[in-house]
């Protein structure tokens, strides 16, 4: 389980004033649940899950995991742990294949091909086509958000953090990462999975909502209780609207 327990972050302007762009939020993920973050934008969402991820550090209160305190932890640190952080834009690694990224996410280096292409598979790329293939330019959006996802899946950590996965792809890829992200809610088990999304198909597959706007949470509860709230607003987005 992941607790914030009433963490701020602010930042400095060129005036060297503080501003608040996460204010006094406590927030629980409980196992084995599927909750997606969603809200306005500027409202600190992205910034939470890298406070979560450890990327950035809160300028007070503390964050637990499992109990620990992990406030001041390193991104390493908390990898160890059980978290795991896929950004908004994949790092691509030139010179580095895909094969090589999956054996270094499962920390099996040993790690046989036809296990990493089973999680290809899973994220739904032809594994003979990409796992020789360079994380690197020659991979579309949608491609290294998948392998990314991958990756995430050989982890097998307790909390996957996701941060705006539906973010720079075409209509086509989302509909696939859809599809994954269908099949990771149907197969969690001793995990949780966090995703920061204005997505409605995304947020329709959500166990939980939590509205964040202005470094607040504006509500939080079961989907069915939120999602009718959010339908037609900017934090419920529908695809065709979002990509095209």
């Amino acid at each position: 389980m992941l607790e914030l327990q009433h963490v701020s972050f602010d930042v400095s302007d060129e005036r060297d004033k503080n501003i608040g762009i996460i204010e006094d939020l406590s927030l629980v993920i409980p196992d084995r649940k599927f909750v997606v973050v969603t809200g306005p934008n500027g409202g600190g969402k992205s910034t939470l899950a890298r406070l979560i991820a450890g990327v950035e550090k809160p300028t007070a209160g503390r964050i637990l995991f499992d109990g620990t305190d992990i406030t001041e932890m390193s991104i390493t640190d908390r990898a160890k742990m059980g978290i795991s952080f896929a950004f908004q834009q994949p790092v691509r690694f030139k010179g580095l294949q895909v094969l090589d990224l999956i054996r270094l996410a499962s920390g099996n280096r040993n790690l046989s091909v036809g296990d990493a292409c089973e999680y290809l598979s899973a994220v739904g790329l032809c594994a003979r086509d990409y796992i020789r293939r360079e994380v690197n330019a020659s991979l579309s959006g949608g491609e290294l958000k998948r392998i990314e996802i991958a990756t995430v899946l050989a982890r097998k950590t307790r909390l996957s953090v996701f941060d705006e996965p539906e973010a720079g792809i075409d209509l086509w890829s989302f509909q696939n990462l859809i599809q994954v992200f269908e099949r990771m809610r149907k197969d969690i088990s001793d995990s949780s999975i966090m995703i920061i999304s204005h997505q409605e198909r995304i947020l329709n597959i959500a166990d939980e909502i939590v509205v964040l706007a202005d470094g607040k949470i504006r509500s939080q509860g079961p989907k069915e209780e939120v999602l009718p709230e959010l339908i037609g607003t900017d934090a419920a987005v529908n695809a065709c609207q979002k990509l095209l």
